[in-house]
């Protein structure tokens, strides 16, 4: 564990410093930076190939960087941890395709992604109480599937199960959520519902988005961070990165 990094980190729940990563020569992060702060909401562009996956799956530690510090919670080293620890120190990761358990309810879905011990004795005799029902109730609320509580989640719509596996991550209470394409796939609709989801979630977590839909981003009105080769291309509000050349000429064309 380290702590005596910048001064930064202690206001940053995930910062990254000089990321690199190879895959068969192929430099697929390239001295990549990057600094979220507690309780904010980022959104993360760029083409195909940026080095937007492999950066998701340094800070979840599914790939080990070749160089470079990532750090979480006001310096917790996580090159050092594997995937299950990481997730136990509060990083949710949602992947672009929705996976929730299509054969149990939406409630059955909430209740078994709750926080706690889930070992297969603690599953068999596991009980509803206040505490978990309560929480379930606020999960269904802020995911807005309450008057589906009970309905199988293979019945859901689209957007409906990317919302019901968002709601699986908050049931883990993490202090990070990672989401990767949360509207892919969905109708205007959903889209517009799905970012007014994201802007609640983020008064209570840190949240990173990864989009290709700029529409959605510029919805969820937060800072933008632009990759390109691995590297940090561009950062600022959208107006301010979709009026960069650079960005321009490699992502977003003329």
């Amino acid at each position: 564990m380290k702590t005596s990094v910048t001064p930064d980190v202690t206001h940053s729940v995930l910062y990254l410093s000089g990321i690199s990563v190879s895959f068969d020569g192929f430099r697929a992060l390239n001295n990549l930076s990057l600094d979220i702060r507690h309780g904010e909401m980022r959104a993360i562009i760029g083409p195909n190939g940026a080095g937007k996956t492999t950066m998701m799956d340094v800070i979840t530690g599914k790939t080990k960087p070749d160089s470079g510090e990532a750090l979480f919670d006001n310096g917790i080293d996580l090159t050092k941890l594997d995937e299950v620890a990481i997730a136990s120190l509060g990083i949710g990761r949602k992947f672009q395709k929705p996976t929730v358990f299509e054969h149990h309810t939406v409630e059955d879905n909430l209740v078994l992604s709750l926080k706690g011990p889930r070992g297969v004795r603690s599953n068999l005799f596991w009980k509803s109480g206040a505490t978990s029902d309560e929480r379930i109730g606020e999960i269904l609320a802020t995911i807005r599937l309450e008057p589906y509580r009970h309905k199988l989640a293979g019945a859901l719509s689209h957007g409906q199960k990317q919302w019901l596996e968002i709601g699986m991550l908050l049931g883990q209470d993490p202090k990070l959520l990672l989401v990767d394409e949360p509207v892919a796939g969905m109708t205007d609709a959903e889209t517009a519902q799905t970012a007014e989801l994201l802007r609640t979630i983020a008064k209570t977590h840190s949240v990173v988005v990864v989009e290709h839909d700029m529409d959605f981003v510029r919805a969820l009105g937060v800072r933008v961070t632009v990759l390109h080769e691995g590297s940090v291309l561009a950062e600022g509000p959208l107006d301010q990165v979709s009026a960069n050349d650079r960005v321009i000429e490699v992502y977003l064309g003329r």
